[in-house]
Formats: structure tokens, sequence, C-alpha cells
């Protein structure tokens, strides 16, 4: 057996197994080849292979393909003919326009000084980017924030108890920002922080340290709640109660006291801005919310028994709705003994997630069962809704224009429209 790989090649072609015949280097093609006396991989290669191959290599496309000067080849000044795919001539620039570099040209070595940067970086400033629309969407969504127009005011101060024995479904969220999107629709509202934890004074940006005036001193001590009342910073007809970590000792210390369920309501009552036209003038609150602690305790009895009507936030979860059915039991008992005129009057569906089957499944299950309750507006998850309280404000006034906003904004009003219940 030979060695050769030369003699292979040929003793395979004479088998008639399609391996080339034995030909000399001259004789081979000077392109691109396998070095077994195929020919060329293309018909047409360059001269030169340093350089990579042209993208279009039909002879009816070469001949309409104009090549830049840079990469012309040499041409000899002896040839005589004329190579259509190749132009020696230089491109006016009327033929062949200036072509304006891309925006990411910044980011290529292209850009090689001042000046080069300096006519690139002034098509920056452009508004038709995403990034430049979404700033000047939220930058004019501020601006109209508080020149919204008024919805109708309330006949008499309607009085909503903001509660869920079930933590983290959304009640803090919800209240200060439905009740700061009534604001910027032109009522006066009042929030009542219930909830030792102090969430909705930190997201209203009201100081709630440890001594501060509070609703501790108006449920323990009996003050008015006229002056523990502070407005909120950036929003506009908002005043807030804060709740301090004192509130925390209320239950063990309002066991004692007489009427201990009553101590809320005769501090809302007793406000000079609360109740009918008649009596509380145009100056009167036309929203009080008191948001509640996540437990079934003293102080949520306190608030069930004070307001008129309750709104329950549920997450789009199956938890929310075992506890939704302990809650209408607590909601019942109260009703028959303490305070017959409280009615469940909203329903709202929170962190609602749109791309699950649980999420829709839950949101139409608690529709089914409680019908025009649940209002048509569920608010999706949003992480602008939770980095609006690191910064002591609501999502309405840290980013109005977010998805979050939007939703509570639609949720106001439509509390606002649907008015009291008779």
């Amino acid at each position: 057996m030979s060695q050769d790989s030369a003699a292979g090649a040929v003793h395979g072609a004479e088998a008639g197994l399609g391996w080339p015949g034995s030909s000399s280097e001259s004789d081979r093609p000077g392109g691109f080849s396998t070095g077994l006396g195929w020919p060329a991989e293309r018909e047409h290669p360059q001269d030169n292979t340093g350089f990579p191959q042209p993208p279009v290599t039909s002879p009816s496309a070469e001949k309409t393909a104009v090549v830049s000067r840079e990469t012309n080849r040499d041409v000899d000044p002896g040839d005589t003919e004329e190579d259509p795919a190749v132009s020696t001539e230089p491109t006016s620039d009327i033929l062949a326009p200036a072509i304006e570099p891309p925006i990411d040209a910044v980011l290529t070595p292209t850009v090689k000084t001042a000046a080069d940067f300096a006519g690139v970086a002034a098509r920056l400033d452009d508004d038709s980017t995403p990034l430049a629309r979404m700033a000047e969407d939220t930058i004019r969504a501020r601006r109209e924030a508080a020149h919204r127009p008024a919805m109708p005011r309330p006949e008499a101060t309607r009085i909503v108890v903001v509660a869920n024995q079930k933590g983290g479904v959304g009640k803090t969220t919800t209240t200060v920002n439905v009740a700061a999107a009534l604001a910027q629709l032109g009522q006066r509202v009042l929030v009542v922080d219930l909830d030792p934890q102090g969430n909705a004074s930190t997201a209203l940006g009201i100081e709630h340290q440890r001594g501060a005036p509070s609703t501790y001193d108006a449920l323990v001590d009996g003050e008015e709640l006229a002056g523990l009342a502070s407005p909120v910073p950036g929003v506009p007809r908002l005043d807030a109660v804060p709740a301090t970590i004192d509130l925390a000792g209320a239950e063990i210390e309002l066991v004692s006291l007489v009427a201990r369920e009553n101590r809320l309501r005769k501090a809302i009552t007793a406000h000079p801005r609360v109740g009918p036209a008649e009596t509380a003038g145009d100056d009167r609150y036309d929203y009080v919310f008191v948001d509640c602690p996540p437990s079934l305790g003293l102080l949520t009895l306190n608030a069930l028994v004070a307001g008129d009507e309750m709104l329950i936030p549920i997450q789009a979860e199956y938890y929310a709705l075992e506890g939704l059915g302990q809650l209408l039991e607590t909601v019942e008992m109260v009703k028959a003994h303490l305070n017959p005129g409280l009615v469940v009057s909203t329903i709202m569906v929170t962190m609602y997630d749109a791309r699950t089957r649980l999420a829709s499944g839950v949101a139409q299950e608690v529709r089914d069962h409680f019908g025009d309750q649940v209002l048509a507006t569920a608010i999706p998850r949003s992480v602008r809704v939770s980095e609006a309280p690191s910064y002591g404000q609501t999502v309405m006034t840290y980013d109005p224009a977010s998805p979050g906003a939007l939703s509570y904004l639609e949720a106001a009003r439509e509390i606002a429209t649907k008015g009291a219940p008779r």
C-alpha cells in the first residue's frame, strides 16, 4: 500500500470515486481551493485573499455593484480592459450623498476627536427616543396632576374604613393613594392612621416618631382630632393624623375604659369639618379614610364602629379569599350589635398580575360573588407603587404617569362617581 497522498488521490480517481486527478501546482486556480484539485470555492474570488469576499457574487449583481475608492484594488495603467465591478472614478457628493452616522456611533471607534463627538452628541437631544418620551410624559403628568378637573363633592363627609385582617394585601397603599388621588380630583380628604406601624404616615411624609401627637392621644386621652391633623406636603387638600408606636399599647389601655369601641367615632364626629354641608360648611372634609392594622383587635373594632362604609382591598390570590370570609363575619357582628349603618361599599382587587390565570380566576370569583361592590379597576403590581414610600410620597406624586398611579386615579373616580351607599 502506498503512503503517498497524491498517489492515493489518483488511485481514487481511476476507481471512479469522484476524487480529482493529480495535477501540477501550475494548473491549479489562483483563488481559494481545497488543496485537492477541486475548483475555487467561488466563481470570482478577490485577488487579495486577505480581504473578505464580496457579499454578492452573481454576475447580474456584480455588474451593478459600486465599490468605494477605499476598497478598490490597484489598477495597472497599462490595463485596457475595464472591470465593470470596480469604479475608479471619485464618488461625488451628488451621486453618493454622505450618510449621517447613527447614534450608536458614539460607542464605536469612528468617533475619535472632540469634533466628531460634538457632531453626534448634537443629535442626542432628540425627543424621539423612548427614554425622552417617558421623561416628557412624566413631567407633563406631574404638572397636570394638581390641575385635574374637580369632581362633584358629596353632600356629607364619607367616613371610609380600609380594613382586612390579612396582612400584605395593600391596605395602607390603597388608603394613601386613593386619598391622594381624590385630593387631586378636588376633594378634601383626611387620613387617620390607626396602624401602630405608621406606614401610612411614612408614605404621606408626616412625622410620627415616639411622643409626637397622634391617634393615640385621641383614643386614650380623648384629645380633639382637629389639633392632631397635619397637612400633607405636596398634596393640597389632604390632611393626615399620624400613628406612633405608642398606639401598640392602646388596646391594653382601652380595655378598662367605658365604651372603648366608640372612642374613635366620638373623635371623628366631634371634628368641626366632619359632617353634612349644612353644619360643616364648604370647608368640610369630603372623605375620611381610616387605615386599620392587619388584625381584628380593638383598634380595628373602633374603626368599624366609626365608619359609615368599608373598603376592602383583596389580593388576587387564594389565601385572600379565606381571609375575606372571616372579615365579613366580623362585619356582620358589628352591624348587629354596634354599628347598624356599616356597609361594605367597595372591594378593590390589588396586586393584580394579568399574566397569570390565578389572578384572573380570583378576580372573577370575587366579582361573581360581590357584583357591583367590586371596582372595575384592578390595581396592577407596580415597582413604582412600592418605591414611593421610601421617598415619603404616594405614587400619585412620585410617578403620576406610572400604571399604578393611573389605576389608583381611576379607582378614585369610581369611588367618587358611585357615591355613598344609601
